[in-house]
């Protein structure tokens, strides 16, 4: 991927670009409290840390035994937990879909390497309880972690939302005091570089309103995988950026919850 030197900074800072992201974080928060009191989540541990959590929104009867989607959340790989996200599930619980929002473990306190690692044992985890694999959607540092999912082959499809697919460009950003990158460990971590699962479903959504620099991850991805023999779409929602670009999810009648819900009830049979 190309770029102008010095221009990363600017291009990668989303809380920078976009002044109002306090108040719409804020919109976060609220709707996920509502969320929670309206449909108390369960909480599974998948593994021996306290933040190696899941955070489950089962679907009201008749629907149990129904799909279950994986959300993975953003902050750089540093920052935010899955309760800033609750609100997302009562979009998708209207379909009878249920929802899992993994936790896991912050840069610098872990490498990015054990982030990977924790999002396969919670995703496996959600197979295992289910008997499928699920549909994986994330955003941002979570649409980069769906990536890795689908390339591995734990997800049954995977939507990446404002993602990073090539972490390179992180190494000159001050994100990579807490993320620790070098050339070598970027480009290992980079799901664009990967082997393409043959046949894999990729959405690679974007805010149209972003930065250049991810409406060039979310673009490229989708060309380098859909060359190589994924099934890939690329889209940027109009006005919306990095930050608003959650506002569909909140919505059980927009098309990115009804492109998910359709992938997920597709990959139940």
């Amino acid at each position: 991927m190309t770029r102008k030197p010095g221009t990363a900074e600017a291009l990668y800072n989303n809380r920078a670009a976009v002044p109002d992201h306090p108040a719409v974080m804020a919109r976060w928060r609220g709707t996920a409290v509502a969320a929670r009191a309206l449909h108390p989540p369960v909480k599974l541990a998948y593994g021996p840390g306290p933040r190696e959590t899941i955070d489950l929104f089962e679907a009201p009867r008749p629907a149990q035994g129904g799909p279950v989607v994986v959300f993975i959340h953003g902050g750089y790989w540093q920052a935010l937990d899955p309760s800033w996200f609750s609100g997302i599930a009562p979009a998708f619980l209207a379909h009878g879909v249920g929802v899992a929002i993994p936790a896991y473990d912050l840069c610098p306190d872990v490498p990015l390497a054990r982030i990977v690692d924790q999002m396969r044992a919670a995703v496996d985890m959600v197979t295992a309880l289910t008997g499928r694999v699920p549909v994986v959607f994330g955003h941002s540092a979570g649409g980069h972690l769906a990536a890795c999912l689908l390339g591995e082959g734990r997800a049954a499809a995977a939507v990446a939302i404002s993602g990073v697919f090539d972490l390179e460009p992180l190494i000159e950003t001050s994100l990579n005091t807490a993320l620790g990158l070098d050339v070598g460990t970027a480009r290992a971590l980079s799901p664009l570089h990967w082997v393409v699962p043959q046949g894999g479903v990729l959405d690679c959504v974007v805010g149209g309103d972003e930065t250049a620099a991810f409406l060039e991850q979310s673009r490229t991805m989708a060309e380098v995988w859909g060359a190589q023999g994924a099934v890939t779409r690329y889209q940027a929602l109009p006005g919306l950026n990095h930050f608003t670009v959650l506002d569909p999810l909140l919505d059980p009648d927009s098309a990115l919850v009804a492109r998910i819900v359709a992938l997920s009830c597709s990959s139940a049979g």
